[in-house]
């Protein structure tokens, strides 16, 4: 069945992903079956595609009342009963519409209550009140409930607003009534938003982008997911809030073990939430696993925010001189291990993409999920082509752009295993690897993206006049 979907006018590039991965997650839970063919997009008639206001067909009612109520971009689904340029428009739309759809919402026993909104555009109280008298040809026979009614109907407008105040630029205006499945609930965002959290760090997500991440994830119960840049725990947080299972590594032992104190570590950020406690944080390097050989496939899903070397820089263990060959591997004798911090060295994020897919590849299970951002050059604003990570196990579902600034941006990629780790995989992908690293990721080694991101301005100012007024992706 066809809904109108309308998002939050926010993260654009993110929402029809996030949507389409709690589609396949709930699909798949109830009647077990793929949902790449049975999500679909269609845009109104002369809509932009960063209109808040997109149709979508879903499985069934049910699922979407799921997705609108655990997504975040998502401001609601609707049942539509009709649409027009004009208030005589959608009122023979709505009576066109089937009565058999109608009717079981507009029964006496029901109570109902009738939402006015809009997009770009401000309507007053009088306005809105005289656009709910005007649908006096919809037989609603049930009580108003402005509380707690049984079902919320909507009317909503987009005006031909012109393309000069920072939106989407609307042709003509559109009406919409409907019928709301389901509304998103983001209560959450300002219980974890990061000011009231215990323990932060310089690089700690922000809590809607690590939900968002946590949706491309499938986090659930049952679920166990690994983050080997745990870092403050912000993602594994996430995950905890749907139920899953959580694991977390990290290579600097003084962010797992120590934070800053007893009560205010990874640890405290969970009981702060009341979420059940990570299944364990390990001191471990992405470079040098320490899984035993033969252990495989035993998370659902991996989620990370690699280092890019912008904020904070990758580090493996090893050390320089060791790395070098100036000194041989050595034993911490037992009288210094208790509070040894053992050295490292820098670590490339080509080195560190291609580590994360090869440890994914191994520990995932077939069809988990990596989910981890990628750092995306840009020119005077505009992205640069880009070529992604691959390896032969994976499948990439979507990829997701976050504009940081007119130098880079960051890509929240969402790869799904569909084949079997072997010998003769780990050599493909080792040679895609060495590939891609010649031909596409010279500036990620290391120190080349942090001169990019911070190199002088002069000689490459931007004319200000010569941005659109509109910067959406697409325009």
């Amino acid at each position: 069945m066809w809904y109108l979907c309308v998002f939050y006018h926010r993260l654009l590039d993110y929402r029809r992903p996030e949507v389409e991965s709690l589609a396949q997650l709930f699909a798949t839970e109830e009647i077990n079956c793929e949902t790449s063919s049975l999500v679909e997009w269609r845009l109104p008639e002369n809509h932009h595609i960063d209109s808040p206001f997109h149709f979508v067909s879903l499985p069934s009612q049910h699922i979407a009342r799921k997705i609108a109520n655990r997504s975040l971009l998502v401001k609601g689904i609707y049942e539509l009963w009709g649409q027009g340029t004009d208030y005589e428009e959608l009122e023979k739309a709505i009576k066109e519409y089937p009565e058999d759809r109608k009717l079981p919402y507009l029964t006496e026993d029901s109570t109902f209550k009738i939402v006015v909104d809009s997009f770009g555009k401000v309507i007053s109280s009088e306005e809105q009140n005289e656009r709910i008298r005007g649908l006096t040809y919809i037989p609603f026979k049930g009580r108003v409930n402005l509380k707690k009614p049984d079902h919320k109907f909507w009317l909503m407008e987009t005006d031909d607003y012109g393309s000069s105040n920072g939106l989407p630029p609307v042709v003509q205006k559109t009406i919409f009534f409907g019928r709301e499945v389901g509304a998103a609930n983001r209560s959450l965002l300002p219980t974890y938003q990061l000011k009231s959290r215990k323990y932060l760090g310089p690089t700690a997500m922000d809590a809607e982008m690590a939900f968002l991440m946590a949706n491309q994830g499938h986090a659930g119960p049952g679920k166990l997911v690994y983050d080997p840049f745990v870092g403050t725990g912000s993602i594994l947080v996430a995950a905890a809030h749907f139920g899953a299972m959580t694991m977390g590594a990290d290579i600097d032992i003084r962010v797992v073990r120590d934070g800053q104190g007893p009560n205010c570590n990874v640890w405290t950020n969970f009981e702060q939430y009341n979420l059940p406690e990570p299944v364990g944080l390990l001191r471990a390097d992405n470079n040098l696993p320490p899984w035993r050989p033969g252990l495989k496939e035993m998370f659902d899903a991996i989620i990370c925010d690699p280092p890019y070397g912008v904020r904070a820089g990758g580090r493996k263990s090893g050390g320089r001189k060791l790395l070098k060959g100036a000194v041989g591997p050595y034993t911490v004798p037992d009288t210094k291990r208790e509070g040894h911090i053992p050295s490292t060295a820098p670590y490339s994020l080509a080195e560190c993409v291609h580590d994360l897919l090869d440890l994914s590849a191994k520990m995932l299970v077939m069809g988990g999920r990596l989910v981890y951002f990628y750092p995306v050059s840009r020119e005077d604003g505009v992205m640069n082509s880009v070529k992604y990570p691959e390896h032969p196990c994976f499948k990439l579902i979507s990829s997701c752009e976050q504009i940081l600034s007119s130098r880079y941006s960051r890509h929240l990629l969402t790869m799904v295993k569909v084949g079997v780790y072997t010998k003769e995989m780990e050599e493909v992908a080792r040679e895609k690897h060495r590939e891609f690293k010649e031909n596409h990721a010279k500036w990620l080694e290391e120190g080349n993206l942090h001169s990019a991101v911070f190199e002088s301005n002069e000689g490459s100012k931007l004319d200000r006049d010569s941005k659109p007024k509109y910067r959406g992706k697409y325009v």
